[in-house]
């Protein structure tokens, strides 16, 4: 299953001649290619699917979206479960929402 959370723009660089990008998703890091995305620039927030930003949204858009999935992930781990609903250890149920 694969699941959007928008993630913000923090880098662009240029790698093996693609554009490539450093997104941060609320506190986690990752990289993801630009090339279907060239009018984004840093600061902006991007869906990314299979490790390509596939679309840019505006930021009010991505804080709404955000603030669902810091809801959903402190209600699945009020119930001792992921936002995927899979059964979290006791020390993962505080720190999941706290990262969203």
């Amino acid at each position: 299953m694969c699941l959007a959370i928008p993630g913000k723009v923090i880098e662009i660089t240029q790698e093996n001649g693609l554009r490539m990008g450093r997104i941060d998703y609320a506190g986690t890091v990752n990289t993801a290619c630009l090339e279907c995305t060239p009018e984004v620039e840093i600061g902006q927030y991007v869906i990314v699917h299979a490790g390509f930003a596939l679309n840019v949204i505006d930021e009010d858009e991505a804080e709404k979206t955000l603030a669902l999935w810091r809801e959903m992930a402190e209600k699945s781990a009020e119930q001792g479960l992921d936002v995927l609903g899979r059964p979290l250890d006791e020390d993962e149920d505080r720190s999941s929402a706290d990262e969203l």
